[in-house]
């Protein structure tokens, strides 16, 4: 039994979304529901119903018919409410009044601007009107720039006028870009002139010269000066011109609908071998659960104030942006939470009174690890959102004891192939350590073992069981689907097989213990990296580590690679302590073979452990997706690696 760690007060329940929600479809239903997983296994069994629902009790503006709700029972086809249209980005814009705020961007430097809703819509219309001479529905914009609020701009210019978005960040290469873009074929492209990190400036015109040259769907590259003192001269790269001779005097602009299965995003997978997939996600599949996240899971209102660390790479950026829909004041950070401390960027909750605050377990760690003690008020903190990463048992002990006693823990959990959640928190449910609160309303998630068969209180698959409405639409250039049901389907037909490795305990909440593909397997027992990362990381000289498998004459030895602290050396000793804790703390079959110093984990862009890439390395497997690890240069050191028995 997992230990309590907050329970929400009666206040706070009866004024949640989550029970205004519940109490609309218990009056619609004619009955009640006594406990959450009551109400969760209503919004599976009767999951037309529950959907619409969702789209009364929050207004969402459509035009059509709401019946039938949905056509796709075994995921053969995407089939959400297929005679209702609307337009993402004038619903996104519906309900912010005028004079609130509604883009609130920080710099690393402390330079700031904001813009109230009349403001954005204005900026929006503006832009839409210069982008409909290129682009219209079935093309696609691009955005190749820092998390500034241009780029917010950009993607509801875009979906106004019933086209595509699609983004990255501006740490990527030129080749990074071209795998990308090459692929979704952008018309016209948003960019910047330069960028800080760090507090180093770096120039993007080397390679916008490059870009412009290997990508010839573009047909404009619009370059935004966000910093306000770039020297750099754009006339060398080819189709350019800057943001603001692009933009439009025009200042109406009338909304264009589209079907609810139209295409909205285009997101990328981040694997290690081959070109990233290019998963394309529909209009209204990802505004209703997005809605459903933010507003039921999160219980985001008008008057909240969000922030979520995040770049234009990252899947969270586009759920971050969706907290619009509610007139919320969104805040877009871009630079290192590091500059100048991490002290400093969480501070940012006190300054602006922010509510719910985004981030992931390796910030949290590295918070821990800088020694941060209740060294900030956090008054206005409701909710702390994580994800990236399994949030462990250690770390929500480190938010109640040095953080915050009174505040939502809620680690969520899903991924880029679903632009959301199969995992939330829930802000009437209790925070037990080391769990996610709840399955998401709407998500029929079970728990699989190796044959197939679904199980409780054991570990196995992450599946779901029936279709949703932010499930992929497609891949672009997959012939017949085929790659997308390898990606999901050839485990379990006709089941969504994710690739995590959970528990679904007793009292309804989620253990996860990595993905699956990189789960380990020594003797044949599978085995979670998470169960050793919270054991190893304990140690006051680790600063970080990666555990993968090591195939050696049909068997499978567990590989330990740390990254120790500055100053710190791993000796005999040390090695010894890490395996008895390892041992006593999880199992002997926890314990591994080999144990190595690096020089740096490898991460993806958006902060994950990249245990993949290490495991393809020591096993003599090709890695071609450099562009997905955010520190290839650390990569090299694994190759090298000799493991002797």
């Amino acid at each position: 039994m997992s230990k309590l760690m907050w329970n929400p007060s009666l206040e706070r329940v009866e004024s949640a979304e989550m029970t205004r929600f519940q109490r609309y479809v218990e009056k619609r239903e004619g009955s009640s529901f006594k406990h959450y997983p009551e109400f969760h296994q209503f919004s599976v069994s009767e999951k037309e119903k529950f959907w619409k629902y969702l789209l009364e009790f929050y207004n969402v503006k459509t035009s059509g018919e709401v019946e039938p709700a949905n056509t796709d029972n075994s995921f053969e086809t995407y089939g959400w409410f297929p005679k209702l249209k609307l337009n993402f980005a004038e619903n996104l814009l519906k309900n912010g009044k005028d004079d609130d705020i509604a883009l609130h961007f920080v710099h690393e430097s402390g330079k700031t601007k904001t813009l109230t809703y009349k403001e954005l819509k204005t900026e929006v219309v503006r832009l839409a009107n210069s982008l409909s001479a290129h682009v219209g529905r079935g093309d696609v914009v691009a955005c190749y720039t820092p998390n500034i609020s241009e780029t917010v701009i950009t993607m509801l210019a875009a979906t106004s006028l019933g086209a595509s978005f699609t983004s990255t960040s501006s740490d990527f290469g030129v080749q990074g870009v071209c795998d990308r873009f090459s692929q979704s074929r952008p018309k016209v492209l948003i960019t910047t002139c330069c960028y800080e990190y760090n507090g180093k400036r770096y120039s993007q015109l080397d390679k916008l010269k490059e870009i412009s040259q290997k990508l010839d769907s573009l047909e404009k590259i619009v370059v935004v000066d966000f910093l306000g003192d770039s020297k750099e001269n754009i006339d060398d790269v080819s189709k350019s011109i800057r943001w603001d001779d692009f933009l439009s005097d025009e200042t109406q602009l009338d909304f264009t609908q589209v079907p609810f299965d139209s295409p909205l995003y285009i997101m990328y997978s981040s694997g290690t071998t081959g070109k990233p997939k290019c998963i394309v996600h529909s209009v209204g599949g990802t505004l209703l659960q997005h809605i459903k996240e933010l507003g039921l899971h999160s219980n985001l209102t008008q008057e909240k104030r969000i922030l979520y660390f995040t770049t234009c790479g990252w899947m969270m950026w586009n759920w971050l942006v969706s907290s619009l829909y509610f007139g919320s004041e969104v805040f877009l950070y871009e630079g290192s939470p590091g500059k100048p401390s991490l002290k400093d960027f969480f501070g940012l909750v006190d300054k602006y009174q922010i509510h719910l605050f985004g981030t992931s377990p390796k910030f949290l760690k590295a918070l821990e690890d800088s020694g941060y003690n209740k060294d900030l008020e956090l008054n206005s903190l409701e909710t702390i959102l994580s994800t990236g990463a399994p949030l462990v048992a250690e770390q929500f002990d480190f938010v109640y004891e040095k953080v915050k006693k009174d505040v939502c823990l809620s680690s969520i959990c899903g991924g880029t192939d679903i632009i959301g959640c199969f995992m939330l928190g829930n802000p009437i449910l209790p925070v037990k350590r080391g769990e996610i609160q709840c399955l998401g309303l709407g998500m029929d998630v079970a728990c699989f073992d190796s044959n197939g068969k679904p199980v409780h209180g054991h570990e196995g698959e992450l599946v779901c069981l029936s279709s949703f409405p932010s499930r992929p639409l497609y891949f672009l250039n997959d012939k017949d689907n085929l790659r997308m049901k390898s990606a999901y389907f050839d485990t379990y037909p006709g089941v969504w097989h994710h690739g995590d490795f959970i528990q679904i305990t007793e009292s309804g909440g989620v253990k996860v213990f990595g993905r699956s593909d990189a789960t380990l397997n020594p003797g044949g027992v599978r085995i979670g990296t998470s169960e050793i990362y919270r054991l190893v990381e304990a140690f006051d000289w680790v600063e970080d580590s990666v555990c993968v498998g090591k195939d050696i004459n049909g068997e499978v030895e567990v590989a330990l690679f740390i990254k120790l602290k500055e100053g710190e050396g791993l000796s005999e000793e040390r090695v010894t302590r890490l395996k008895k804790s390892i041992k006593e703390g999880a199992t002997p079959r926890h314990v591994p073979r080999f144990v190595f110093c690096v020089d740096g984990i490898p991460y993806t862009r958006s902060g994950k452990k990249m245990e993949l890439a290490v495991h393809r390395l020591i096993n003599n497997r090709e890695l071609t997706n450099i562009e997905a690890v955010a520190n290839p240069e650390c990569l090299k050191k694994y190759s090298q690696i000799v493991f002797s028995l």
